[in-house]
């Protein structure tokens, strides 16, 4: 299959998911992993720190987006599991991560709100789905706007960008990295690009300095045990490091590009988890003898070894955590799979 052929089945899948959701019935939640105070869905009415949109899931499943507003004048959208954030100033719209088949919907949400322009779009780092509605959301502006919407990301975004040779619309600003400040308005904004990153090795956080909100797509996802492959990330190494680094900025509203709206706790209870899943991978490290599984007399090469030691230390380690864990959103499909990187990386550095 070519690689054409290959994007127009994902969008189709996507069309075809999105077709689906509105069938899907009300289901019963999972419960909040802090213990959250849960408001209804709200573009008017801003929230107070820790509080979180009540029925995410299902509105996801069945709603086209929601809009909630987080302060006077940010607010958070999230469709189809995928969120991002938008700040209107007193001449024009910030609008950050322009989501992949997702442009109609986000500009309808903010034409919801406000018909000033939408002025300037940041790139919070170079993952598709996540910056490639540019595209998309520039040609609906064309006959909107007098001017188009200058695009902002960090050097290391860029640069990556160029190498592989992006086909998504490049940016015309380009900010300093790991570290750098530009103003929206009269607003601060200040990049803190992580030197030493999980996810993306041009992974950062995004930090709206008058508004206390800071914008990390993919560093965790609120209210929920952290995601398969911890959010899609490229490796775990680092990734407690990146979060105690965010956690320690000064904001009250956290969006992670998907899960709930995000609060300090929620990265606390990250944290804890992941020391959880360290102890018993370790645990079962020590426990299992390599080659675990395997017939021997019945292969002809070594590796089915490796992951199929990986595979059972997973298993222990997610059954270990089960019953403190096993209530909480995705646990069994996401733990797995985490489990493994872990062990990847306990086995890796001593």
């Amino acid at each position: 299959m070519s690689i054409k052929n290959s994007f127009t089945k994902s969008v189709f899948l996507f069309s075809l998911l999105s077709t689906s959701l509105a069938a899907v019935s009300s289901v019963a939640e999972a419960p909040s992993t802090v213990g959250a105070h849960y408001v209804p869905q709200s573009s008017s009415k801003v929230l107070a720190p820790g509080e979180k949109v009540t029925n995410l899931f299902n509105l996801n499943m069945t709603t086209p987006y929601i809009l909630q507003r987080i302060t006077e004048n940010t607010y958070w959208y999230q469709s189809g599991f995928y969120g991002t954030i938008f700040y209107i100033g007193d001449k024009g719209v910030l609008l950050f991560d322009p989501l992949e088949q997702r442009a109609e919907p986000i500009l309808k949400s903010i034409r919801s709100i406000t018909d000033k322009p939408i002025t300037a779009i940041v790139y919070s780092h170079d993952h598709a789905d996540h910056i490639s509605g540019a595209d998309d959301l520039l040609k609906l502006l064309k006959n909107s706007q007098k001017e188009q919407p200058k695009i902002i990301a960090s050097k290391a975004t860029n640069k990556k960008m160029e190498l592989l040779e992006s086909n998504i619309k490049k940016p015309t600003k380009v900010l300093n990295w790991p570290n750098d400040t530009f103003k929206f308005e009269d607003l601060e904004v200040q990049l803190h690009g992580f030197e030493h990153a999980a996810h993306t090795d041009d992974h950062s956080a995004w930090l709206l300095v008058n508004e206390r909100v800071l914008h990390a797509p993919d560093l965790l996802n609120a209210d929920q045990p952290p995601f398969w492959n911890f959010a899609g990330s490229e490796r775990f190494t680092y990734l407690e490091q990146n979060l105690k680094t965010a956690d320690a900025l000064k904001w009250d509203f956290f969006n992670g590009g998907h899960g709930n709206i995000g609060s300090h706790d929620d990265f606390a209870f990250h944290l804890k988890f992941i020391a959880d899943l360290k102890k018993e991978v370790a645990k079962a490290i020590g426990e299992v003898p390599f080659g675990y599984g395997v017939d021997v007399a019945k292969i002809n090469a070594h590796t089915i070894m490796l992951p199929t030691w990986y595979g059972e230390i997973a298993k222990r380690a997610t059954d270990a955590l089960r019953p403190k864990y096993g209530s909480y959103y995705g646990f069994e499909t996401a733990v797995p799979a985490n489990a493994e990187m872990v062990a990847e990386y306990l086995y890796s550095y001593r």
